[in-house]
């Protein structure tokens, strides 16, 4: 792959053919017709309070329901890519889910679809992370599969969170969507997956958890899912980029190739957009063009070599968290098999989600793998919150982990 600079690579405009039909079919009011309808709406239960009306669609209500959960608060605090580091400037999940939803739903407006549906799937698809990024993740996932032999993803937990811990009779439409949202895989052509029941959901969430090799197989089973997909990728692939530049982490772009897509955040989100509108517009299937995929593709292979592969500024730090973690694990599973309501596991957690969750009990989710209750717990925090509860159960611990503080540039 050729390396030239920024200046040469052009951003892409739309095919005129397609222009005009996006023109003319919003000038007769035409969504596309493989939009999802949002009559087709399917719910665990058929609530009267849950119907769509004119003030509250379907989708909107989904919406509405995901931003006043627990979870989507804790989003602002939780690690994008980077750290322990104090800059107010830095991606953190919280704005990265409105990149994905603003990303998503121009792609999803330019091609006629369900748009109320992109933005659910959009801003629910993170609600299951953990602290401190994919870094936090993969160290969760040892803790729960060296105890108990399953595996934690959190696109399978973010479900959980919806479905399960604060249960909002969500759409089974959202919820594919979030189960189907990851974004680490990136292909040319995406087709929609079959999932069309609970039983099917139900089904996919067990086959991850007890395989994790099954997050290869999920395809979204709405269209409007596939473009939240891909635009998870679109939305972190330059902004991340900005991000390791501003930390010092990288110290150019010109250190990326790129033939079509860019290098820069803005003309990696103009150039996916456009390149997969004129490949997609009224076709069954989110696609890109040959060029557009074999660039992504060595994209996100660089983002990985010059910024994920260290986590951003985590890599000086990688064994200590991971060492936290194991620690702070096994203690909270002693506290909650000793029945230690002083212990955070119940004053932060238990006794909280039992009193807004409207349907699980203090004693119904007592009855559940302590293991998965634990799980629930640290998927939940914060990254301060997380050093917080591990200083404070661990006072003697001499280990420290140092923050890139506001003022070391200065120093």
């Amino acid at each position: 792959m050729q390396n030239r600079p920024n200046a040469q690579i052009p951003y892409l405009t739309l095919d005129p053919e397609i222009e005009r039909r996006i023109e003319e079919d919003r000038e007769h009011g035409a969504m596309s017709p493989h939009a999802f309808d949002d009559a087709d709406v399917v719910r665990r239960q058929d609530l009267v309070n849950d119907r769509a009306t004119l003030v509250r669609p379907a989708f909107v209500r989904d919406v509405e329901k995901i931003v006043n959960v627990p979870a989507y608060n804790r989003y602002a605090g939780k690690t994008q890519v980077f750290s322990f580091v104090n800059n107010d400037d830095i991606t953190r999940r919280g704005l990265h889910v409105q990149l994905v939803n603003r990303v998503a739903k121009g792609i999803g407006r330019l091609l006629g679809l369900n748009t109320d549906l992109i933005e659910a799937i959009a801003l629910g698809h993170d609600v299951g992370h953990t602290p401190f990024g994919h870094a936090g993740e993969r160290f969760l996932s040892q803790c729960y599969h060296e105890r108990t032999g399953a595996y934690f993803n959190h696109n399978v937990h973010s479900v959980r969170v919806l479905d399960e811990l604060y249960p909002r009779n969500i759409s089974l439409q959202t919820l594919d969507g979030v189960l189907t949202h990851n974004g680490e895989f990136a292909a040319k052509r995406l087709v929609r997956g079959t999932t069309d029941s609970f039983e099917a959901l139900d089904g996919a969430v067990a086959a991850c958890t007890c395989d994790a090799s099954q997050i290869k197989h999920l395809r979204p089973s709405t269209l409007e899912g596939c473009v939240v997909r891909v635009s998870d990728m679109i939305a972190y692939i330059g902004k991340d980029r900005a991000d390791a530049l501003s930390m010092g982490v990288i110290e150019d772009m010109d250190m990326f190739d790129s033939a079509v897509l860019g290098k820069d955040n803005g003309r990696i989100i103009n150039n996916m957009t456009v390149d997969i509108v004129n490949n997609s517009y009224g076709e069954d299937a989110i696609s890109m063009s040959e060029d557009i995929f074999q660039d992504l593709k060595l994209a996100k292979r660089q983002n990985s070599a010059f910024i994920y592969e260290r986590e951003g500024m985590l890599e000086d730090a990688s064994n200590l968290l991971e060492h936290m973690f194991e620690r702070l694990y096994e203690r909270l599973l002693a506290d909650l098999q000793r029945g230690d309501e002083s212990s955070p596991i119940f004053a932060h957690h238990i006794r909280p989600l039992a009193s807004t969750s409207q349907t699980i009990s203090q004693e119904d989710y007592l009855e559940q793998d302590p293991n998965r209750i634990v799980v629930d717990f640290i998927a939940s925090m914060t990254d301060v919150y997380f050093t917080s509860i591990y200083e404070m159960l661990f006072p003697d611990e001499t280990y420290e982990i140092e923050k890139r503080g506001y003022f070391a540039n200065l120093k």
